[in-house]
């Protein structure tokens, strides 16, 4: 390549592949400057221009910030230093990879739901996104109160386990604002809360169910859990519900 050859700025956009716009904005922040014609203002781009845009690319690639890549450009060698820095980046990208795969299975999860359901109520699904959102929170509790185990347990679960969790969560959230405000011991009323209990059950299975009742939790730490997680209920609601699920276990100890 003739390393005296000139490019317009256009030319140099063609070949290298970036947009005009972006070579304007890198001139004005002193990240790559052509030479410029004092008269017309016109940018002029030598080979020299291409070697220092390369830089430029690959020290984004390795995901560094404009004003970074500035201070790195013009370093004629590099130590253990940038070592250090590197590792940063990738526990960073490593981070950024687990929130992208997190926020994929989530949209596989609700596409699936919507499929199934056809509609869904607002309050509900915004409530589902919110919790699949903070499931890695409520695996942090889980490893600080030594629970380990069991957040493995629950990692073996396939995502159609937790899709029919979900659509289990869905159907009993339409059948308790439908029959919230029933007396307690209403037929309809203890049907939805065994429904509930055994696909619960189901879910967890009979040996997490036995550690978790074997778990020795402080209260405020289950209210630290609690505040993790939104409910489409209302405050009036969701107390209705616990009283219902209490009324059917004492009537199951009474059986």
């Amino acid at each position: 390549m003739n390393k005296d050859k000139k490019f317009s700025i256009g030319e140099f956009s063609e070949k290298t592949g970036i947009p005009i716009p972006t070579l304007h904005y890198y001139d004005e922040i002193g990240l790559l400057q052509p030479e410029k014609n004092p008269s017309s203002g016109h940018r002029t781009y030598y080979f020299q221009d291409i070697i220092t845009l390369q830089k430029i690319i690959s020290l984004k690639f390795l995901g560094y910030s404009l004003d970074k890549i500035a201070n790195l450009l013009h370093e004629s060698s590099f130590n253990i230093d940038l070592n250090e820095s590197l590792s940063l980046h990738l526990n960073a990208l490593v981070s950024e990879k687990e929130k992208i795969e997190q926020s994929m299975q989530a949209i596989k999860r609700v596409i699936k739901l919507v499929e199934k359901e056809g509609e869904l109520d607002s309050t509900i699904l915004f409530s589902l996104i919110y919790n699949m959102k903070v499931e890695h929170k409520h695996e942090e509790w889980m490893e600080r109160h030594s629970l380990t185990d069991i957040t493995e347990d629950l990692s073996m679960k396939s995502e159609e386990d937790k899709i029919t969790l979900d659509k289990t969560f869905i159907q009993l959230s339409k059948e308790m604002k439908q029959l919230y405000g029933k007396p307690l011991d209403d037929s309809k009323v203890q049907e939805m809360v065994k429904n509930y209990l055994e696909s619960i059950f189901s879910f967890l299975g009979d040996d997490l169910i036995q550690k978790l009742a074997d778990t020795n939790v402080e209260e405020l730490d289950i209210q630290e859990l609690e505040y993790m997680t939104t409910s489409p209920f209302t405050e009036d609601e969701q107390k209705w519900f616990n009283q219902a699920i209490e009324f059917y276990m004492k009537q199951l100890e009474m059986e």
